[in-house]
């Protein structure tokens, strides 16, 4: 992308923020791609939380597309605890609520005896391999705001795919980039990524994504291994493994509405 932006929203006072040319989904460059917007509910959600307690899942509900204009977030309460906690986010565009998320934050303890299944994914690929983009999409903001190298599969290959993810950019202008935000920036991605029907030929829309984290990642890397299931009645599924180079982070899952164009 030329002239990368400062981040993927810049401050805009009273609980406002600008959506750059990072947010820009492949399809539409008025709207933005889901990933940026479900980073930014969580980011804000999170700075609500009590110390000690750490978010666990997200889901994140798109109510529509979402413009690239100026957003404002609402975050409130649902259930208050000491133990859990359950919180509300709201994005409004030009006075409409385009995306609403709830998150669970459960309070973190002593380590258990056991640590459970180890998972380690691929090997990272070298700072050689080509960066590729979908055909055709060559220069589109939120594409050009990740750096994506594939161990499993490409854009031009449908199907299965594994990619290792480093976003490029903060969130938010002037504040460190969390993992927490990471995560959440990519994984919206994971339908698009593990498509099983040509893109320019069906659509393949996820109305909600929910993703449930063991940890925040470690380092600048996140790796996604994408699965897409088809129902043979016009819905799909598609799927996402999450870790770091240390081991297992969590899941994706977003329903999708699988419809030829």
């Amino acid at each position: 992308m030329n002239d990368m932006p400062d981040a993927f929203y810049l401050p805009a006072g009273d609980d406002a923020y600008e959506p750059t040319r990072a947010t820009e989904s492949p399809w539409d460059a008025e709207a933005q791609h889901g990933g940026p917007p479900a980073a930014l509910l969580a980011h804000l959600i999170d700075a609500t939380a009590d110390p000690g307690t750490r978010l666990a899942r997200i889901s994140v509900d798109f109510l529509g597309p979402i413009p690239r204009r100026r957003v404002r977030v609402e975050v409130s309460p649902v259930k208050p605890g000491r133990q859990v906690r359950l919180s509300e986010a709201r994005m409004i565009v030009d006075g409409r609520t385009a995306v609403t998320a709830r998150a669970w934050h459960i309070a973190t303890g002593p380590k258990p005896p056991a640590d459970g299944e180890s998972l380690r994914p691929p090997a990272l690929p070298n700072a050689g391999a080509e960066q590729r983009y979908f055909p055709g999409l060559a220069d589109w903001g939120y594409g050009r705001a990740v750096e994506w190298r594939f161990t499993r599969g490409d854009y031009e290959t449908l199907g299965p795919a594994q990619v290792w993810t480093r976003v490029r950019l903060p969130l938010i202008a002037g504040e460190e980039l969390t993992g927490l935000a990471r995560t959440l920036i990519v994984a919206d991605s994971a339908n698009g990524l593990s498509a099983t029907l040509p893109l320019g030929q069906w659509l393949s829309i996820p109305p909600t994504m929910t993703t449930t984290l063991l940890r925040a990642p470690e380092g600048e890397w996140v790796h996604m291994d994408c699965r897409t299931h088809l129902a043979a009645d016009g819905l799909g599924l598609a799927h996402a493994t999450l870790c770091d180079p240390e081991g297992y982070l969590g899941e994706v899952a977003q329903p999708l509405l699988v419809r030829q164009r």
